[in-house]
């Protein structure tokens, strides 16, 4: 049995199945992660969505912003924006089925010292509580609120994390930090604007895993998101997003031995971002 995770595949459905067969994936024997943000952007949304499913138990996948993005476009709380690719997803006959899955997916997931995220931790969260938040958020998404929680989560604020935060300012909290956190303070205060690399720190912040007492620090954080990383394989850091869409690969980590296999991009997308 083997154990890969896959970085941000984002509707690239081609590359998807080749770097299945790169690695020789097998449902009945193997395990699969994917760090989120499944659909969106690439050509294959649905075709994705619909791959991934069918592997059935085999696969875990956390929610992304990119998969937070279709759950409002679906519940009619916002339009799809000029760039997306989900149409077809909206108009399948199975929608329904492939939206409610898509929904029942937490945002962190743990086994022994790994620990599976979109995009990162704040510096104050164990992994513990990290999953503990996760299942705040995916009890919402399951009750008959989710709805109104749906249409309440865009938006940046609260930017400072506090145990004390309550109702939809919590839960968006939550979802911000674990789908779009790059950079934050040691006290919790995400900053969104800035998506180039570490060279581009905004002043008084660090990248989330840089943070010298990050309480998540003793797990190996499986994660993606960053693209303008491209790849970052650190001693308790995988970082996974590299840049299928903009032209990059689609990679995949054997987690027990850290083997890196990868498969470049069929066409690009979008253009890179900052060059």
């Amino acid at each position: 049995m083997a154990h890969y995770a896959i970085g941000d595949i984002q509707g690239c459905h081609a590359e998807l199945c080749q770097l299945l067969d790169v690695v020789g994936f097998s449902p009945a024997r193997d395990r699969l992660w994917l760090v989120g943000d499944l659909v969106n952007r690439g050509p294959g949304s649905l075709a994705v969505l619909r791959e991934v499913m069918a592997l059935g138990d085999a696969v875990v996948a956390v929610l992304g912003n990119h998969d937070f993005h279709l759950l409002t476009v679906a519940a009619g709380h916002r339009k799809p924006h000029r760039e997306d690719t989900l149409d077809a997803i909206l108009a399948a006959p199975d929608r329904d089925a492939l939206v409610a899955w898509l929904a029942a997916r937490p945002l962190v997931v743990a086994e022994g010292d790994l620990v599976m995220v979109h995009a990162g931790f704040l510096p104050a969260w164990t992994v513990a509580q990290a999953l503990l938040l996760s299942h705040e958020v995916q009890a919402m998404l399951a009750s008959d609120r989710a709805h109104a929680f749906l249409g309440a989560l865009y938006g940046d604020e609260p930017r400072t994390w506090s145990d004390d935060l309550e109702g939809f300012a919590r839960l968006r909290a939550v979802v911000n930090a674990c789908t779009r956190l790059r950079f934050c303070t040691a006290d919790g205060t995400m900053e969104f604007r800035e998506k180039r690399g570490p060279g581009h720190v905004p002043e008084g912040y660090l990248p989330w895993y840089a943070h010298a007492h990050r309480r998540s620090a003793g797990a190996t954080v499986v994660c993606g998101h960053w693209s303008t990383l491209e790849l970052l394989l650190a001693p308790n850091v995988l970082m996974l997003d590299s840049g299928c869409l903009w032209g990059g690969t689609l990679t995949a980590v054997r987690l027990p031995d850290r083997r890196v296999f990868q498969v470049p991009s069929r066409s690009k997308v979008q253009p890179k971002p900052f060059g």
